[in-house]
């Protein structure tokens, strides 16, 4: 059975010019049924991870349910009154949303103009030292143990082409990654509404139950969202997902009590 050239697989698998040069050079010496299992396993059974969504949630669910808690143990701390706890709650929650959402637009924007201006400085380095930017990719490439002809194949190679030598620079030199400015309102809908969703969470028993019973269960349920969130973490990364859940618990829930105690000691009078 004869074996379909790779082209026809382009609307399944799309690969850039630089992909397609070496999917050229790996077909001398590989049939294409192994490329394409190799293919499938890489992007559908065992794809890499998008760790900026993941850390997006991590962030706004965290620091809602924890801004939160602190606020509504000690309000209810400080005057045992349901209504008040509430409003500062429920105000505490959608300010916090809108906040940690503007930040990570804002956060965004930051890093993808940074990008931008490092990107092109590089280029302006290779343009006016070109010399002393040669010497820099050969001193990383050598530092990864590469030597002698190989090493300046390797230089040679890159410095022949602009864009790839300020890419290499970009991502070695200054550890940087291009960022999409178009993910900026992504990132800021994920901050968003996972913080409010995480500030409504330590806020719902004081709707039903009374304050005292409501402080507590409030610190139980949030500390059981937060080892949830931090053993989900570690299971879609790396790590141990029981020793990540009690961390983020732990923490989360000592950050929290620094609220109470304020209510502890600033204690009110109660509302008539």
């Amino acid at each position: 059975m004869a074996i379909p050239h790779w082209s026809q697989h382009r609307d399944i698998y799309p690969l850039s010019e630089t992909s397609q040069n070496c999917m050229i050079c790996i077909m001398n010496s590989t049939s294409l049924d192994s490329i394409i299992n190799e293919v499938l396993h890489h992007t559908q059974t065992d794809p890499h991870k998008g760790a900026s969504g993941l850390s997006d949630f991590i962030l706004g669910a965290q620091d809602g349910l924890v801004n939160v808690l602190g606020v509504v143990l000690g309000i209810a701390a400080a005057t045992n009154d349901a209504r008040v706890v509430l409003v500062a709650g429920l105000a505490t929650a959608f300010a916090e949303s809108i906040s940690m959402g503007a930040v990570a637009y804002t956060t965004t924007l930051a890093d993808a103009d940074l990008y931008q201006s490092e990107r092109e400085r590089e280029y302006r380095h290779i343009q006016e030292a070109p010399n002393l930017e040669t010497k820099e990719i050969r001193d990383i490439y050598e530092s990864k143990g590469f030597k002698g002809e190989l090493l300046e194949h390797i230089v040679e190679t890159i410095t022949a082409n602009k864009d790839v030598w300020v890419a290499v620079m970009m991502a070695e030199e200054h550890q940087l990654a291009p960022v999409d400015r178009k993910t900026a309102f992504r990132a800021a809908w994920v901050v968003g509404l996972s913080a409010i969703i995480g500030s409504l969470i330590p806020t719902a028993p004081f709707l039903f139950l009374p304050v005292s019973t409501s402080m507590w269960m409030s610190v139980v349920i949030t500390a059981l969202v937060l080892f949830a969130i931090g053993a989900y973490k570690a299971r879609v990364t790396v790590g141990k997902p029981i020793r990540s859940g009690f961390e983020m618990m732990l923490i989360g829930t000592i950050s929290a009590m620094a609220g109470y105690l304020v209510g502890v000691l600033l204690k009110v009078p109660p509302l008539p």
